[in-house]
């Protein structure tokens, strides 16, 4: 059963009174989430942009949004510290890069520090 807030995914889309009329859409489908040990992740810190604060970067997932959301939470907890998990990156306050990379290679990631 559809949201009640289906509406916003036509917005753009003219009516249409042709019965066999479909929706296109320029979505890309999600990927599959791979196995972890077949993930490569690059742990790198980056102050650009952020006000001379140092964040660690998580790079190179490839899966769904939702995994990678529950990645980076999980990264969060363990670390103690805030941030974020968007556009295939995670983003944690603070140079952990060491730290990160441990939990990762716990995990059963192929990890790369820079």
């Amino acid at each position: 059963m559809k949201k009640n807030n289906d509406w916003k995914e036509r917005l753009g889309v003219t009516y249409s009174t042709n019965p066999d009329f479909a929706y296109q859409t320029d979505e890309a489908p999600e990927v599959e989430t791979l196995p972890c040990d077949r993930q490569r992740l690059r742990v790198r810190i980056d102050r650009r942009n952020r006000g001379g604060k140092t964040v660690t970067l998580v790079e190179g997932f490839r899966g769904t949004a939702d995994d990678l959301e529950a990645l980076g939470k999980a990264l969060k907890v363990r670390c103690g510290v805030g941030g974020a998990a968007k556009d295939g990156e995670i983003i944690l306050q603070g140079d952990l890069r060491q730290k990160v990379a441990n939990i990762l290679q716990g995990e059963g990631y192929g990890v790369r520090v820079c």
